[in-house]
């Protein structure tokens, strides 16, 4: 007989840092979840994660980004213990704002209290690549195909450009090492490939989704086409802060401009074909995806 575990019975955690929108959303989650708990402003991921699993007082916990609106049928889920490691940090899907992706990154996750207390990622990292800025490439790590929350990422230019340059760098590496440009099409994973190419295309629609593709396309480049540059403070929230801070805005029109020219050295260097999608192919590409693939 199966062991299963309803996800209503375990303590969630509300992890948040600095989102501009974290107290909205925090609010929203009280509102469909009045046992939820939370963990704000803890320095490094790391830390975050272990200060998440020290206020849990179950020893397996759900655990929700600061960005996230939760799908409040999120609770009416179970998990099929018997079928995963018994330290397995799950992952959902999480559906982003801007581009309409729909995969792992920003999504609704369960760990274990022994397996967070025990891990030595990001800042705490023993320097293997796997672990500088990611948390995936762990075997324990299992990903579930279904989706209960959106990633708003846009309420400031900020957040939008942050999350942006954040995944255009981890998409960018091969299991967190840095891939030589000639073979970038080769070793990148398909599915990070895809979502890296939409990130860099997808969003001139909405709220501040120019701001995202410039990240992703200046993260992409950086890791890609300037070796000498360090990756790893994608992980240090304060050096993301100077990168931001050095940013000069001239406008939309401006904005454009630089991701097209960054969107020829990617392409020239990197063998890609991405181009920036206009408000309404940007909505065209969103409605494709969003169809099933069966009826």
């Amino acid at each position: 007989m199966k062991k299963m575990i309803d996800v209503a019975d375990l303590d969630v955690i509300f992890l948040s840092y600095n989102e501009p929108n974290k107290e909205h959303n925090w609010a929203d989650l009280r509102s469909k979840c009045p046992w939820a708990k939370r963990v704000d402003g803890v320095e490094g991921s790391d830390a975050a994660h272990k200060a998440a699993g020290e206020a849990s007082s179950t020893e397996r916990f759900i655990l929700i980004d600061g960005d996230n609106i939760v799908n409040p049928a999120l609770f009416d889920q179970q998990f099929d213990i018997d079928s995963m490691p018994s330290d397995a940090v799950i992952r959902y899907q999480g559906l982003n704002i801007v581009n309409g992706l729909k995969y792992g990154n920003g999504g609704v996750s369960s760990w274990t209290r022994k397996f967070v207390k025990e891990m030595k990622t990001h800042e705490n990292s023993q320097g293997d690549d796997e672990s500088l800025i990611e948390f995936c490439f762990h075997n324990q790590y299992v990903a579930i195909q279904e989706c209960y929350s959106t990633t708003v990422m846009n309420s400031t230019d900020k957040q939008a450009w942050q999350a942006g340059f954040r995944e255009g760098v981890k998409m960018s590496l091969d299991e967190g090492k840095r891939v030589s440009p000639a073979n970038f099409v080769k070793n990148i994973w398909r599915g990070n490939l895809r979502n890296l190419c939409i990130w860099m295309s997808v969003g001139a629609d909405v709220k501040n989704g120019l701001w995202a593709i410039y990240g992703a396309c200046q993260g992409c480049l950086w890791t890609t086409l300037q070796q000498d540059w360090d990756h790893s403070i994608t992980r240090d929230f304060t050096e993301l802060d100077n990168i931001w801070d050095q940013t000069i805005d001239q406008g939309d029109e401006s904005r454009k401009t630089a991701i097209k020219e960054m969107h020829n050295d990617l392409n020239y260097h990197l063998g890609l074909n991405v181009a920036l999608l206009d408000d309404e192919q940007s909505k065209f590409v969103k409605f494709i995806n969003s169809c099933p693939a069966t009826t």
